[in-house]
């Protein structure tokens, strides 16, 4: 299985990458720094990335699950309801790439802080 960590301050997460070319692309930009955006229910980052709209791109995300806005280049982690959300649904402002999930506990991602350092590794 490939893996990428996602480090954010405390907030430490083990990816596992799904067989996608958005995926695909990600593993092979890491390594990588950025820096933190926080919306509410979600926090995002650049990623040296690009991908087009893949077929299966969607809004709403499961708890876990790991998506890419191919229009800002950008990584997006949703943990928790957002202003577009209908009910406890996590729900992007966007249909993005679903590229990978974790089962780490996401409830440090509300602590997290705009411009926080973000590192991604590839993990062997």
């Amino acid at each position: 299985m490939r893996k990428l960590k996602i480090t954010i301050g405390r907030v430490v997460l083990q990816v596992d990458l799904y067989d996608t070319p958005t995926a695909d692309a990600i593993l092979a930009a890491a390594p990588f720094e950025a820096r933190a955006t926080t919306w509410q229910g979600e926090v995002y980052f650049q990623a040296p990335v690009r991908a087009d709209r893949e077929a299966n791109a969607r809004d709403v995300v499961e708890k876990g699950e790991l998506a890419f806005r191919h229009e800002g280049e950008a990584i997006v982690i949703g943990y928790g309801p957002t202003p577009c959300s209908q009910g406890d649904e996590i729900r992007l402002a966007l249909p993005e790439n679903i590229w990978g999930r974790t089962t780490d506990e996401l409830s440090g991602l509300a602590e997290v802080e705009a411009g926080q350092l973000v590192k991604v590794e590839a993990v062997e």
